[in-house]
């Protein structure tokens, strides 16, 4: 089915989780289209995983209604909760949860097994699941003799197995190194999107939402913070939360100047008398304005730059090497502000240098 169909493969109304009288989760509401990866994004303990679970049925809410597919899957309301076996899903966990003793045949031919296929249509499944994540020519070793990326491949093979409707991914790399885990990034989407199968992802990794999503959705204490496609949720975050949380960050307190506002841009007076101009994304103000301005959407120069908006004179007080990006503090009115910039453009500190800014990437938070 396309992307573009209007009505989604899962929907999430309302959801609410609780244990006793500890609120969870909730309400949560979002809408995954067909084909397309949402991805929950968010610290420790904010409910993501406990949401994933509620949609798997390994969880059970206290209110709200989930769908799959257009079937009620949980209502609350109408006393509905379908076991899991019974959502046509399949879940690929952290922990991989394959069995070490098995060959990789058999692993992925489990889930086949107890559905009762033939052993003519098991063969033919696990064959063709194995050669989706690279895995064919692996399929009579033991599990144990297998690395921590080879683990997860076969894992993912078993949940793809059954051709499920959904997929749902509990933070399947966070078991690997860095490298392993950027490599796998990039062939689970591809993946993904070969298959076509609608899918949510959950991950504390940022990297992993931006590279992987159509939709991101942001939680924080059980509640959804923001929500949108990965560039609106970097560029445009709606509360100091997300801007802090998807990306590093410089909030910027002051007073609106309706005066000096021009060209669709609104201005700000911060302390020490700045003015940065940015842009409200249609954002009513909070009591004390507060704009976000990303580290590395802040440019420095060792001469003036050309544009007359959002450009100041700081000094630089501390350099840090950061391999790729090196991390700036500069002295920015009465506060440092973080700049970071491509290691060869970094500027000694102790020098004077100038500050500018998109007013583009100067986003004014939403009151809340």
């Amino acid at each position: 089915m396309s992307s573009n169909s209007q009505t989604a493969q899962i929907e999430v109304e309302n959801l609410e989780i609780s244990y006793g009288s500890v609120a969870a989760v909730g309400p949560v509401s979002f809408r995954v289209m067909p084909g397309q990866q949402l991805t929950l994004l968010g610290p420790s303990g904010c409910g993501k995983t406990t949401t994933l679970r509620a949609v798997a049925g390994l969880e059970r809410p206290s209110a709200g209604i989930i769908r799959i597919a257009g079937q009620t899957m949980y209502s609350a309301r109408e006393g509905i909760n379908l076991p899991a076996e019974r959502r046509g899903l399949s879940m690929v966990f952290q922990s991989y949860a394959i069995w070490p003793h098995m060959t990789v045949f058999e692993n992925v031919a489990y889930g086949l097994r107890v559905r009762r296929h033939s052993a003519a249509e098991i063969a033919e499944r696990v064959q063709h699941a194995l050669d989706l994540v690279q895995m064919g020519a692996y399929a009579q070793r033991h599990a144990s003799q297998l690395s921590g990326g080879q683990q997860q491949r076969v894992a993912l093979a078993r949940a793809c197995a059954f051709s499920p409707s959904v997929l749902l991914f509990d933070e399947p790399l966070s078991n690997l190194d860095a490298k392993l885990r950027g490599d796998m990034r990039i062939e689970l989407r591809e993946l993904q999107h070969r298959l076509g199968v609608t899918s949510i992802y959950v991950t504390h990794d940022l990297e992993e939402a931006l590279a992987m999503s159509d939709q991101v959705v942001v939680m924080r204490n059980g509640r959804v913070e923001q929500s949108g496609p990965p560039g609106e949720i970097y560029n445009y975050p709606r509360t100091a939360f997300v801007a802090d949380f998807v990306g590093s960050s410089n909030l910027i307190t002051g007073r609106l100047r309706p005066d000096l506002a021009a060209d669709g841009l609104i201005a700000l007076e911060a302390e020490g008398g700045h003015i940065v101009h940015g842009v409200a994304h249609g954002r009513a103000p909070a009591g004390e304005p507060v704009m976000s301005v990303r580290t590395v959407h802040l440019r420095l120069d060792a001469a003036p730059p050309a544009q007359s908006r959002n450009v100041w004179p700081v000094r630089v007080k501390r350099s840090v090497f950061l391999g790729d990006l090196t991390e700036l503090r500069v002295q920015w009115g009465g506060r440092e502000l973080v700049v970071r910039c491509g290691a060869t453009a970094a500027i000694e500190e102790g020098r004077t240098a100038y500050l500018s800014a998109d007013p583009q990437s100067c986003v004014l938070l939403e009151a809340v």
